[in-house]
């Protein structure tokens, strides 16, 4: 891969952007990518490097939104016969360069670790931050007394627990180890950021306590319900980092159940859904969030795979139909 895509790729790590590799595993002549090629999609759909025409772009970006949607890489491969060409383990799409050739292309999505948000600074919260490092999560720690120096794995300590962003979404897990220190604000806090798991480090009894009150505050039932206390498998755990390990353990288990819940259909991967439109002159699909080739013509808005297709489109409009809308997502000619 070219140095300046590898510069890249590590500045997104950096800011923990999210992104899809393109690499260039696999060409059959006229193809005019090369094995080896390399490209990097965002999760915005920006395209940066070359993989060969411009009419394989399209694909790859819609399908590397997906890989980074669900998370799971994908081999595709564009050749001008796709009915022969179908492989197991590979999404095969129409290639429709001029030039012809096949290209097998690996997409691997680059996802932010995972976040570990820890409250509390008890014994367990600092074996939690040790251990949860040590596995790969991201670890943040959240408590008015918290501070670096009592957590030295952790990428980020709050101690404005107000300030924790809501919506934290499915790649978060929390655990609520404050025991018996300020417990009511902490779990508060944790429902309000809604995290894949949400575990109280207490007793049945002193959990019961917890629960009342926060409901005295105005939490729905539903919300408490996702709670599990007392958090972590049942290993007869004692120490502070058996409590953590055992803690850990859940949350791989909750993670790996919901990696295993995604539906599958022919081979293709569960992925958030991407507007796109029909070149009508080639008939590929098209993303329409940031289609570079555009045309306006009979109060219709028309995408094209590369500006070849455009121009033949201009040329003789009458001769494409509008391509169907609403069939499998696709749209967007209106």
């Amino acid at each position: 891969m070219r140095s300046d895509l590898l510069i890249l790729s590590a500045e997104l790590v950096r800011r923990e952007v999210s992104f899809a590799l393109a690499t260039v595993v696999r060409r059959q002549a006229a193809s005019s990518s090369q094995q080896g090629d390399g490209a990097i999609v965002t999760a915005d759909g920006a395209f940066h490097g070359w993989l060969g025409g411009s009419c394989t772009q399209p694909t790859v970006v819609a399908e590397a939104l997906k890989a980074i949607a669900d998370g799971q890489p994908r081999l595709i491969s564009l050749t001008p016969n796709p009915v022969s060409e179908r492989r197991p383990g590979v999404l095969v799409f129409p290639m429709t360069c001029h030039s012809g050739g096949t290209v097998d292309i690996y997409l691997e999505p680059v996802l932010p670790p995972a976040r570990l948000l820890v409250f509390g600074v008890s014994p367990v919260a600092r074996a939690l931050a040790r251990l949860g490092r040590a596995m790969g999560f991201a670890v943040h720690v959240a408590d008015p007394e918290a501070d670096r120096a009592a957590f030295p794995d952790a990428e980020h300590v709050w101690t404005e627990v107000a300030a924790l962003e809501p919506d934290a979404g499915p790649r978060t897990f929390a655990v609520v180890a404050t025991m018996g220190e300020r417990d009511e604000d902490a779990l508060a806090a944790a429902l309000r950021i809604a995290p894949a798991y949400l575990g109280v480090v207490a007793s049945s009894r002193r959990f019961a306590q917890i629960r009342e009150s926060v409901a005295a505050r105005g939490v729905g039932p539903a919300a408490l319900g996702s709670v599990k206390s007392p958090a972590g498998l049942d290993i007869g755990a004692r120490t502070p980092e058996e409590i953590a390990v055992s803690i850990l353990a859940e949350i791989v288990q909750v993670r790996s159940a919901a990696a295993e819940a995604r539906p599958a259909s022919e081979g293709e991967l569960p992925t958030a859904p991407v507007r796109e439109a029909i070149d009508p002159v080639c008939g590929m699909r098209v993303a329409i969030g940031g289609a570079r080739h555009v045309a306006e013509h009979d109060g219709k808005t028309w995408y094209f795979c590369c500006g070849g297709c455009r121009e033949k489109f201009l040329a003789a409009p009458e001769h494409f139909p509008a391509p169907q809308a609403g069939i499998a997502g696709l749209g967007g000619t209106a």
